[in-house]
């Protein structure tokens, strides 16, 4: 035994301390949906304005759009995509466009 009473018989521990690992938050798509009033120069303005694509991009996703229905024009997390599908919303509203944004958990 040792003569000191604070220490161990002998060994010498290493205290670790287990770090809870911290999950990534849950990814949104933002989705554009097709309807047969918005005009497609509408719908590519509101994909460059918002999503930040070059008039290329905003075309052929526009395209997609208007051909499938419904197309993912990104994945943020909840709170950026809440704001996209918010200030979307907002905009078609005030130009008065029944053009529809929603969200989905990825």
């Amino acid at each position: 035994m040792s003569d000191k009473p604070d220490e161990p018989d002998g060994d010498a521990g290493v205290v670790t301390e287990t770090r809870a690992k911290t999950k990534r938050p849950p990814l949104y798509k933002v989705l554009l949906l097709n309807d047969d009033f918005t005009p497609m120069e509408f719908v590519v303005h509101v994909l460059e304005r918002f999503f930040g694509m070059n008039h290329a991009q905003a075309f052929e996703l526009m395209l997609q759009v208007h051909k499938k229905g419904v197309a993912v024009v990104g994945v943020f997390s909840f709170e950026i995509a809440e704001t996209k599908v918010g200030q979307v919303m907002d905009f078609a509203r005030r130009h008065q466009h029944p053009l529809q944004c929603t969200m989905e958990k990825e």
